[in-house]
C-alpha cells in the first residue's frame, strides 16, 4: 500500500529503501544531471518527500554532463540556468552546484563525504556506471541507490560498480503512454511509498516580484500594456533550441507572424521573438529585413527569472520543443508546442491549456512543421488537439 504526501500516511511494504531508515535518517542526498524541463516535473516529487520526511534535510547534487578540462568553458557552465530557479525553492537545504571541471568536482565530493550522509540516491541516466561510482565514493557507508542497466556477463568492471549499491533504480517503463512526470512519481513511489497525485504533478513556479516588474518596465518600454490592463493579445513566439537540429526556421517564425496579423483575432497583437543571447545580432538582421511590423526581441540574458516573468505576461504562447512549453504550463499561459514523435513522454501535461503539434513522421525534425499547419492549430480551440502520437494510439488501440 503506497500512500499519499503527508507525515501520517503509511508507508509501501516492498519500498525500495527501508521506512526505519527514512525514520532515523536526518538527510539524503538526490544526485542528478538537472535540465529545466527535468526539474519542471521533478519538483513535485521533491516537495511530495519533503512534506512526507519533513525531519530529512534535502540536499541536491546538480551534476554538471558537460564537464570538462577546458578553462575557457567554464565561466558559462557556472551560470547554469536552472540554479537559479532552485535557489528560491524552500524544500532544499544544500545545493552542490560546483561540478563543471574536474578540479571542482573533487571539491565537491571531499565536501559531501564529509556529510557522512545516510542515504544517497543518483538519477543519473546517462553514464551510469559513472554515477553508480560516485555515489558509493560520496558516501562510503549509507544506504546507496543509483540507475543501472544490464550488463554482459564478461563485464567484470561494471558488475564490480553496480555490485556495490545497496539498491537499483528501474529506469523507464515499457508503457510509452506514460507521461516523463508520470516516471518520476513512479520512481518516488518505489523508492520512498510516498505517492505523488496526478493533481499535484502539474509544474507551479512562484516567479519573484522584483522580476515580474522587471518584465512589466519591459513591456512599457515597448509600449506595450501590462496583462491587466491590455487591450491587444501579446504573443510569444520560441523557434530556437539549443540544438540548432530541433529549432524551427526564423523565416517560418516571421511568415507566421505575417499570416497572424492578416487574420482579425490578431490583426493589432504584439509579438515577442525569443531567442538565444549568440543569436540575438543574427535574429535582429533578420527579423528587420522581413518588414514585419510590431515584433521586439527578447532573452532572458541576466536571469532565468527573466524568461518565466514574460512568460506570464503573454498570453499565447508558441515554441517548439524546450523548456519553454513546460514553462508556460507552469505559469498558466496557453501554448502551442511544436514537438517531435520520438518524445511523447516529454508534451506539456496541461491539456485543458496545450495544443500539440507533432512532425508529420516519426523521424522527421521540426523543421518539416509548416506554417500552415501551425495556422491550422491555432483556429482549433485550446486543449482540444490530439496528445498523443500516431505510435502511441495504436499502441494503446492493441
Amino acid at each position: 500500500m503506497t500512500k499519499h504526501a503527508d507525515a501520517n500516511a503509511l508507508h509501501a511494504p516492498h519500498q525500495t529503501i527501508p521506512a526505519e531508515l527514512l525514520q532515523k535518517a536526518d538527510k539524503i542526498l538526490f544526485v542528478a544531471h538537472l535540465a529545466l524541463g527535468d526539474f519542471t516535473y521533478m519538483q513535485a516529487c521533491f516537495k511530495a518527500f519533503s512534506e512526507a520526511f519533513p525531519h530529512i534535510k534535502i540536499h541536491l547534487w546538480v551534476d554538471e554532463v558537460r564537464r570538462t578540462y577546458d578553462f575557457r568553458q567554464w565561466k558559462h557552465l557556472q551560470k547554469y540556468v536552472v540554479f537559479d530557479w532552485l535557489k528560491t525553492c524552500p524544500m532544499f537545504d544544500k545545493l552542490y552546484t560546483r561540478t563543471y571541471s574536474p578540479f571542482v568536482l573533487r571539491d565537491s565530493i571531499k565536501e559531501a563525504r564529509a556529510e557522512n550522509y545516510p542515504i544517497v540516491v543518483s538519477f543519473g541516466l546517462a553514464r551510469r556506471p559513472m554515477y553508480a561510482r560516485m555515489v558509493r565514493k560520496i558516501s562510503p557507508k549509507g544506504f546507496v541507490v543509483a540507475m543501472t542497466k544490464r550488463v554482459r556477463f564478461y563485464d567484470l568492471r561494471k558488475h564490480m560498480i553496480y555490485g556495490a549499491l545497496d539498491a537499483a533504480i528501474p529506469v523507464y517503463s515499457h508503457d510509452r503512454t506514460l507521461h516523463v512526470s508520470d516516471i518520476y512519481a513512479n520512481w518516488f513511489t518505489g523508492l520512498f511509498g510516498i505517492q505523488v497525485p496526478k493533481d499535484k504533478r502539474v509544474p507551479t513556479m512562484d516567479v519573484p516580484q522584483e522580476w515580474k516588474d522587471g518584465a512589466v518596465r519591459q513591456l512599457q518600454q515597448w509600449n506595450i500594456a501590462a496583462k491587466a490592463g491590455r487591450t491587444r493579445p501579446l504573443v510569444f513566439l520560441n523557434a530556437f533550441s539549443k540544438p540548432p537540429e530541433r529549432s524551427w526556421p526564423l523565416a517560418n517564425v516571421t511568415e507566421l507572424v505575417r499570416r497572424m496579423q492578416a487574420e482579425p483575432k490578431w490583426a493589432d497583437a504584439d509579438f515577442i521573438i525569443n531567442t538565444l543571447p549568440e543569436l540575438w545580432d543574427s535574429t535582429q538582421a533578420e527579423v528587420q529585413a522581413s518588414g514585419v511590423p510590431r515584433i521586439r526581441l527578447f532573452s532572458a540574458h541576466d536571469h532565468f527569472f527573466q524568461l518565466p516573468a514574460m512568460l506570464e505576461q503573454s498570453d499565447l504562447i508558441i515554441t517548439v520543443e524546450t523548456s519553454i512549453m513546460h514553462l508556460a504550463n507552469a505559469v498558466r499561459v496557453p501554448v502551442v508546442a511544436m514537438m517531435r514523435q520520438i518524445n511523447p513522454e516529454w508534451a506539456p501535461i496541461d491539456a485543458a491549456n496545450t495544443n500539440i503539434i507533432y512532425t508529420p513522421e516519426h523521424d522527421d525534425w521540426i523543421d518539416k512543421i509548416s506554417v500552415d499547419t501551425v495556422m491550422e492549430f491555432l483556429h482549433i480551440p485550446m486543449g482540444s488537439a490530439p496528445r498523443f502520437t500516431p505510435y502511441q494510439l495504436q499502441r494503446m488501440a492493441g
